[in-house]
């Protein structure tokens, strides 16, 4: 039996576990923007109208991102659905992929008949064996990050021995130099985005997939037609069009996620961070879940290793509720 894949979010089985109403949780436990971008109101057709690809959606995207142009975008439900139907259109081989990193794409990779096998990051050179690798980055949960040099340079090693680079960008929005979209007309480079995270966008369920036109048309046929709605598709198209918006948050999530940072460093924890979120790497992980837990403060906890990923909260009310449920967890693991 397929393990089941944990992810953040899931504030009903909180709910069931600790006995705190649903509506009472502070959720840390995505690094999903909780400054959501605000969409304008759905126009009538985006309900009544199936999805055009005509609509200029595609180009919005590949504006945005930085790709070659919209022939190398392919819009898809999220990148989960991306994700599940890549690994059936590559080479069979070994695929590399970090110890912890998006849990989705081990398993869809073995599901699909690769090996998959454990990817130091630090490696100059990539192991003979491996024909494709699937890096997150920044990575989620740890937040480490490898440069476009490294990655392009990887990209070469996997393109010579037929495999392909796949990179998940999905975190990227906030420091979109570090992006490397616009390398996506190389055969055997995948980039996958996502709306989600940045714009605070994820009930939409949009995504794309940046690469070759042969890939994508292979891709898109697996898919099938009108993977993403019409009002995802308005919503999504609002954001791309707000440059003063993107900015003004861009700002605004580098100082938040300096002072979740610092909240933890007050407490003697050494955290990994981007803007969205802070990961930190401790023997009392599990203690902290549970303690920050039992004050409806719900928070990713990851086993190996004992870690813990904080998101980041919405309001000043809110930067007050978790700075003291932190202070009363952290007294309580000291008795």
């Amino acid at each position: 039996m397929t393990p089941i894949i944990q992810h953040g979010g899931n504030l009903h089985e909180a709910a069931r576990r600790y006995g705190i109403p649903y509506d009472a949780w502070l959720d840390l436990s995505t690094g999903i923007n909780p400054h959501g971008y605000p969409v304008p109101p759905v126009p009538a057709d985006a309900w009544r109208r199936l999805p055009d690809n005509g609509d200029g959606f595609a180009e919005r995207a590949a504006r945005y991102y930085g790709a070659p142009d919209a022939s190398h975008v392919l819009p898809v439900a999220g990148s989960q659905a991306a994700i599940r139907a890549l690994p059936l259109l590559l080479p069979r081989g070994t695929v590399g992929i970090a110890p912890l990193t998006y849990g989705e794409y081990a398993p869809a990779f073995a599901r699909a008949g690769h090996r998959v096998t454990t990817l130091d990051v630090t490696c100059a050179l990539l192991p003979d064996e491996i024909m494709h690798v699937v890096v997150v980055n920044p990575n989620n949960p740890t937040a480490e990050h490898l440069s476009a040099s490294t990655l392009l340079q990887w990209h070469a090693t996997l393109s010579a021995r037929g495999g392909t680079l796949i990179v998940d960008e999905a975190f990227a929005d906030v420091l979109p130099s570090q992006s490397i979209a616009a390398h996506t007309h190389r055969e055997g480079l995948v980039v996958l985005r996502s709306p989600g995270k940045f714009f605070g966008l994820a009930g939409v369920r949009a995504g794309f997939v940046l690469a070759c036109p042969r890939l994508l048309q292979s891709l898109d046929e697996t898919l099938g037609a009108w993977t993403v709605s019409g009002p995802a598709r308005h919503a999504v198209s609002a954001a791309f069009a707000d440059p003063a918006w993107q900015a003004a948050m861009r700002a605004q999530l580098v100082s938040d996620g300096a002072r979740l940072v610092a909240l933890l460093h007050a407490h003697r924890f050494t955290a990994h961070s981007t803007p969205l979120f802070a990961w930190i790497a401790d023997p009392r992980a599990a203690h902290l879940h549970h303690a920050l837990a039992t004050q409806g403060v719900w928070t990713r906890f990851f086993a190996s290793p004992a870690s813990v990923r904080f998101g980041l909260p919405a309001t000043d009310g809110e930067w007050t509720r978790f700075e003291a449920a932190l202070h009363h967890a952290m007294t309580m693991l000291q008795k």
